[in-house]
């Protein structure tokens, strides 16, 4: 269990770091006081995905790739994650996402004049939505993210290119998001940054993490409903190839196998 709490802490890091980072440093850059050189909405969203895609490649294999509590909370309803991992990878998330905050809030304090509530850690509507608004967007982005992330890791899905359609649909999702919340669907990032950003700020991120859980219980517990296959299911079973390994599942059978060499 140890290494793969490692991975999702650092998955859960370079996701804050990146993504955050992106839309702290590089959203905006003002050249010459006349020119904004920075990568706007677009850059931040790919920011946000390129991290995604290159650390379920480069971890996911050991944890499963999550990075994200609503994820993990999908993925146990959805039938594909030990309960008993859940909270350790939850608390292990929120941790990587706050100190990924932490060294952004020490990088960025070295500007003089930033400030962290108008430089992207306040979870602040940016085009003015309700909360109603708000909450609906989350529930719906971080539902469409589950089914996708269910989907691409299934037994059925072809193999290897899970990490593409997750990153590529994290990108759609905050292309979308952006101007309606900075985008969350991950109850993990906007308490890791938005410890930095005062009272107000954290006042607001309940809806952050309560919105994207909801989203990703109806995923969850949907899914194996809608897209259930019994008959394909026990084909593969039966056939000679090797089941595609789906989200943890594979990480427990290698660490139970490791751990029965070992005796």
């Amino acid at each position: 269990m140890s290494s793969r709490l490692t991975a999702e802490f650092l998955g859960t890091g370079v996701l804050v770091f990146g993504g955050y980072g992106a839309a702290i440093f590089s959203a905006k850059v003002v050249a010459s006081n006349t020119m904004n050189m920075g990568i706007g909405f677009l850059g931040v969203a790919l920011a946000f995905s390129l991290t995604v895609l290159a650390m379920v490649y480069a971890v996911g294999h050991i944890s499963g790739g999550h990075f994200n509590p609503a994820v993990t909370l999908g993925a146990a309803l959805a039938g594909r994650v030990e309960w008993k991992a859940v909270p350790a990878y939850m608390v292990t998330q929120v941790v990587g996402a706050s100190a990924a905050g932490l060294v952004l809030f020490a990088i960025a304090s070295g500007k003089h004049g930033f400030d962290p509530v108008s430089s992207g850690y306040a979870d602040r509507s940016p085009d003015g939505y309700s909360m109603l608004a708000a909450l609906l967007a989350e529930i719906i982005l971080t539902a469409v993210f589950l089914y996708v992330i269910l989907g691409s890791t299934g037994e059925r899905a072809p193999r290897g290119f899970a990490g593409i359609s997750i990153g590529l649909t994290l990108t759609l999702i905050h292309l979308v998001s952006i101007p309606i919340t900075k985008t969350s669907v991950n109850p993990a990032l906007s308490p890791g940054v938005a410890w930095f950003a005062g009272p107000d700020a954290l006042g607001l991120v309940w809806r952050f993490i309560a919105a994207p859980l909801i989203g990703s219980a109806i995923a969850g517990m949907t899914y194996p409903l809608l897209f259930a296959s019994p008959l394909i299911d026990a084909a593969l079973q039966a056939g000679e190839g090797k089941p595609n390994p789906t989200l943890t599942q594979d990480a427990t059978k290698a660490e139970a196998i490791a751990g029965n060499g070992a005796k």
